[in-house]
C-alpha cells in the first residue's frame, strides 16, 4: 500500500495516472519512465514537437522487438520443425491483422492520443500504438521484460496460439511433416476426373512409398488432396 502511495502520489497528473493503470492491467507491466508510454500512444495527428513526438519511431522499435521474442518463442517450442514452418507460424502472430486484433480487445483506443476531426482507421492506430507500446516497455525495462510481457500477458490472454496453429498448418502440410520426420516419401495421386457440368469432382488417393492410405473427393484438386490427407494422418493416428 505504502507502495502505491508513494507510485501514484508522485506528481503526476490525471492523464498519467489513468495510462500507468492501463499499462498495469494490460500488459503487466509497471512504467518506470512515464514519458516514453504518451509518447507510444500519440500519432502523429496529436503530436506536438515542443512537448511529446508521435509513436511512430517506437512503433519501428516495438515491431522488431516483437519479431524477436516471437522467434525465440517458437524456436524453443517446437525444436523439430523446419525454418519454413517456424516462419509461417511467426509471420501469423507478428501479422498486422493479429496485432491490430490483439490491440483492439486490449482497447487500446480508451488511452490513444489522436485528432478525433480526422478520418483515421482506429483499428490502424490501435495496432500502430501496440507495438509503440512495446518499445516502450522495451526502452523502459529491457528485452526481457517485453518477453515476459508478450509471453506471459499478451499472446497467453489475447491469443489462442492453439487456433492459429490449427488454422495456419493445413492437413497437407502435416502430412509432409510427418513424413519428412519418419523419412518416409509420400504422394498424392488423382484417381478420376469427372466434369458434372457445373463443376468438377476430383478423387485423390495418398500413397505412402507407394501403398495406398487416405482416399478424399472435392470439388478442386486441392480440396481433394485436404480430403485424402486428412484421412491419412486419422488412419496413421497423427489427429
Amino acid at each position: 500500500m505504502q507502495f502505491l502511495i508513494r507510485f501514484f502520489g508522485s506528481g503526476k497528473n490525471e492523464a498519467q495516472l489513468t495510462l500507468i493503470r492501463f499499462i498495469i492491467s494490460r500488459f503487466g507491466y509497471r512504467p518506470k519512465k512515464i514519458s516514453y508510454f504518451e509518447q507510444a500512444i500519440t500519432h502523429k495527428s496529436n503530436a506536438n514537437s515542443k512537448y511529446i513526438d508521435s509513436n511512430e519511431r517506437l512503433e519501428f522499435l516495438g515491431d522488431a522487438i516483437i519479431d524477436a521474442v516471437v522467434a525465440e518463442f517458437l524456436f524453443a517450442r517446437f525444436p523439430n520443425e523446419d525454418e519454413g514452418y517456424l516462419t509461417k507460424i511467426k509471420s501469423k502472430l507478428v501479422s498486422r491483422k493479429t496485432l491490430s486484433e490483439i490491440a483492439e480487445e486490449m482497447e487500446i483506443r480508451q488511452v490513444l492520443r489522436y485528432h478525433k476531426g480526422r478520418s483515421i482507421n482506429i483499428n490502424t492506430l490501435e495496432g500502430n500504438a501496440f507495438e509503440a507500446i512495446i518499445g516502450a516497455i522495451y526502452l523502459d525495462g529491457g528485452f526481457e521484460q517485453v518477453r515476459q510481457t508478450l509471453e506471459q500477458h499478451v499472446y497467453r490472454k489475447y491469443v489462442n496460439i492453439n487456433k492459429v496453429l490449427e488454422e495456419e498448418i493445413d492437413f497437407k502440410s502435416k502430412l509432409f511433416i510427418w513424413s519428412q520426420r519418419n523419412k518416409l516419401s509420400i504422394d498424392f495421386e488423382i484417381i478420376s476426373e469427372v466434369n458434372k457440368g457445373s463443376s468438377w469432382e476430383y478423387k485423390v488417393i495418398v500413397l505412402i512409398n507407394e501403398q495406398k492410405y487416405g482416399l478424399g473427393t472435392g470439388s478442386s484438386k486441392k480440396a481433394a488432396e485436404q480430403v485424402a490427407a486428412k484421412e491419412t494422418l486419422e488412419l496413421i493416428g497423427v489427429i
